[in-house]
């Protein structure tokens, strides 16, 4: 979640994950709501990737990756997964948790744009709950962009910036149910879809699909659906506009 492009790092986002880092993994603790969420976003990842990419191994990045919730789960879902962040605790809890278990999962400490400037591609890009955390959501696309091989996809997740959002994930999440720690988002920062899909369109990049993550309170967890008013995910593909001749 601690946001990752080298010229969008908001340090107190980086300590404020940091913090949480011990908790991480327990599923009531503050982390409770990616816990509930996660099998929802990975399901529709795993998904499109099969059906555009087919079988057979995958070279996934997974940017901003905390202590590992989405990393691990992608990686038992068969992805070779590389996980970065600049959080050193949350790395150290992501390896700790790894520790025991035999997954093609690796992390680094390290930023998407060093990685790029590296020359490091990728099948798939995720980055999931971070963008609305980076100083310069179109910056951070763009380097996401640049890490993408050709016919790679790109998954980001975020909240949308309504009334709604306002009330279910800033008001109710952090001072009603104290599901998160107070501060834990900036309103003013999250990402409408229309303006995810322009910052896409910048980096060369097209929205191919998207869909809202619900909470399911009949089988518990969560569901993707139409209504993208509070959370959603989106997959992005490279423009043919945009591809080198």
């Amino acid at each position: 979640m601690a946001e990752l492009a080298a010229g969008s790092v908001v340090a107190a986002e980086v300590a404020r994950f940091d913090l949480l880092a011990e908790r991480w993994w327990d599923p009531d603790g503050p982390m409770r709501p990616l816990h509930r969420m996660n099998p929802a976003r990975i399901g529709w990842i795993a998904e499109r990737v099969l059906a555009r990419l087919g079988p057979g191994p995958v070279q996934l990045l997974d940017v901003g990756c905390g202590a590992g919730l989405a990393a691990e789960a992608l990686a038992r879902r068969g992805f070779d997964v590389l996980g970065i962040d600049v959080a050193a605790a949350a790395l150290a809890a992501a390896e700790a948790h790894a520790a025991r278990r035999e997954l093609p999962l690796a992390y680094r400490a390290a930023t998407a744009e060093a990685l790029a400037e590296e020359g490091a591609r990728f099948t798939v890009v995720t980055a999931l709950e971070v963008i609305e955390h980076v100083a310069d959501p179109a910056d951070f696309l763009r380097t996401l962009a640049a890490l993408l091989e050709p016919g790679g996809l790109l998954f980001v997740s975020t909240l949308n910036r309504t009334a709604r959002s306002y009330v279910a994930a800033k008001l109710g999440a952090e001072y009603l149910l104290r599901w998160l720690p107070v501060g834990t988002h900036d309103w003013r920062r999250f990402v409408k879809p229309a303006e995810l899909g322009a910052h896409l369109r910048g980096s060369g990049l097209r929205l191919a699909d998207i869909a809202g993550l619900l909470p399911d309170p009949l089988r518990g967890g969560w569901r993707a659906g139409r209504d993208v008013a509070i959370n959603y995910i989106a997959m992005a593909e490279r423009d043919s506009r945009h591809c080198p001749q």
